[in-house]
């Protein structure tokens, strides 16, 4: 089985953060579904300082890591998707969140509000 990753576990994945040992079951859903939506998250916590991560080549690196898949839904479809998703405010949560209903993937996240409102999370955040 795998799951889509909201873009904390796509950071802490690539970068084994020690966060991940409260996860260790997080090693069952490999290979992960990641969104692109999640590169230009990261793009612009990195541009905003929150976070430190070398661009283009962490996205050239993490393309080639076999334990992820990337998985490009057609943008139109996540936007309309999207629309009834008005419990989130944040336009890559609310991305991230339709792509997984979109797939019919569980989703992966820390996310409060994401945790309280998404239908399909994996069965140890419920």
């Amino acid at each position: 089985m795998t799951c889509l990753l909201d873009t904390h576990f796509v950071i802490w994945l690539t970068s084994n953060a020690r966060t991940l040992r409260r996860y260790g079951w997080i090693r069952h859903y490999e290979p992960w579904v990641v969104s692109p939506i999640s590169f230009l998250e990261i793009q612009l916590l990195t541009e905003s300082g929150k976070l430190r991560i070398k661009n283009p080549e962490f996205t050239q690196t993490f393309l080639s890591d076999t334990r992820f898949a990337v998985d490009d839904v057609p943008f139109v479809t996540l936007i309309q998707k999207s629309l009834d998703l008005s419990w989130s405010r944040d336009p890559f949560d609310r991305l991230i969140a339709a792509h997984s209903l979109t797939r019919r993937l569980p989703l992966c996240t820390v996310d409060t509000i994401m945790l309280e409102n998404h239908k399909l999370l994996v069965p140890e955040l419920r």
